[in-house]
């Protein structure tokens, strides 16, 4: 993940800030980064989006620097993940109820120009009653889009695939993609071709007595439900395993596998489709929605970067937490063994001050305070990465 919350507030430009650590990335092994929402907004951010052509009025640099650092990125062949937020657009203009509902698409065209009758029918706030029930979680900062209806899913597609041709961005993170059906999600991966693809679908775990259950089925479940509603081609954020790990990593590791022997976030039913993570934007930093145990980071990277399912990496931790070396040496042992979004994973052993995975046969990871496993590693194993409570081994022969 490329930016933080702060980003937009960065002297002389994110995209230009960004550009000079593209080297840094690319010797980490990074393949695609996540680059912040590009076009005009409400908010600093972007995620309050109004003019979608219009990427010159964005914080994060203008249209020029951004075309640049995807060049940088795409020279060391590394591609560029656009952050897309078409759940909800801000509107320019009042109507003649004084009402904010009239959008302007930042061209000369009448692309992504339109009325109130493009907002879903029950945001009552903004909609004039003529648009299609909201299909998905409704919104209440700005108008909910109406993706029901043809023109607009047209035009929002029109759109993505200018974002790759003229821009050149290989793919998307789909912001908030629970407000709206997961078979309009398929339309738009089926006409715009993704490189790769990402859905944000942010649910409360299971909670009892204060801390998560045990048992997170339902959650993952929904995840991997909603991958396959969308067509099956699209990745989701693993926020399963990431609220397993942030509450098992405080002295609770029998939590990190389920009853089934297996891992217990959605890496343990639909890995190929999972995108695992420690923290982002939201849960981390400045705004610290649902943060991991900061003292205890790098056990979270120790696991998601030796099992399966797709590792993100946080920008904070990367470049600000001065963890670049253990994340490089972790990333380092997943590209040698090979270790991939299906890789299989073996558990060894997972109990409260101690976790054990071997992973394809290849590497076996520890996390936890516990200091002597010897009794679970298996012969022939050398310690290829460590640090404060985990260590990771690799096969000698």
């Amino acid at each position: 993940m490329g930016f933080n919350w702060e980003s937009c507030n960065k002297p002389g430009g994110w995209y230009n800030s960004l550009k000079n650590s593209v080297d840094d990335l690319a010797r980490a092994g990074v393949t695609h980064v996540w680059l912040p929402p590009p076009t005009h907004s409400v908010s600093p951010q972007g995620y309050l989006p109004a003019k979608l052509y219009d990427l010159n009025a964005s914080r994060y640099g203008n249209d020029a620097e951004l075309k640049a650092l995807i060049s940088a990125l795409h020279q060391k062949g590394i591609k560029a993940i656009a952050d897309i937020v078409i759940n909800h657009r801000c509107a320019t203009k009042q109507d003649s109820r004084g009402v904010w509902c009239i959008f302007e698409g930042g061209r000369t065209d009448n692309r992504l120009n339109w009325g109130p009758s493009f907002i879903c029918k029950d945001d009552t706030k903004y909609s004039d009653g003529t648009g299609n029930l909201d299909s998905g979680a409704g919104y209440d900062a700005a108008p909910d889009i109406d993706h029901i209806n043809p023109r607009a899913r047209m035009e929002l597609i029109e759109w993505m695939n200018w974002l790759k041709t003229e821009v050149g961005f290989d793919g998307w993170r789909f912001d908030f993609a629970k407000g709206y059906a997961p078979s309009v999600m398929r339309i738009y991966m089926e006409k715009t071709s993704a490189d790769f693809a990402v859905g944000e679908i942010w649910s409360g775990l299971s909670y009892g007595d204060g801390k998560p259950n045990y048992n997170q089925d339902a959650h993952r479940n929904e995840l991997a439900k909603w991958i396959q509603d969308a067509g099956g081609a699209i990745t989701a954020f693993d926020f399963t395993t990431k609220g397993i790990l942030q509450t098992a990593v405080q002295g609770e590791l029998w939590r990190m596998k389920d009853s089934n022997g297996k891992p217990p976030g959605l890496i343990g039913i639909a890995p190929k489709n999972s995108v695992t993570f420690v923290d982002n934007h939201d849960t981390g930093s400045t705004q610290k929605l649902w943060p991991f145990p900061s003292d205890k980071v790098m056990q979270g990277y120790a696991y998601i970067l030796t099992h399966p399912g797709v590792p993100s990496i946080f920008y904070d931790h990367f470049f600000d937490w001065g963890l670049m070396k253990e994340i490089e040496d972790l990333a380092a042992v997943r590209r040698r063994n090979a270790i991939s979004e299906s890789s299989t994973v073996n558990i060894l052993a997972s109990e409260a001050d101690v976790y054990v995975a071997m992973v394809d046969q290849k590497i076996v990871v520890k996390i936890g305070p516990r200091y002597d496993v010897s009794s679970v590693i298996p012969p022939k194993f050398k310690v290829a990465a460590g640090g404060k409570d985990y260590s990771v081994w690799e096969r000698t022969a």
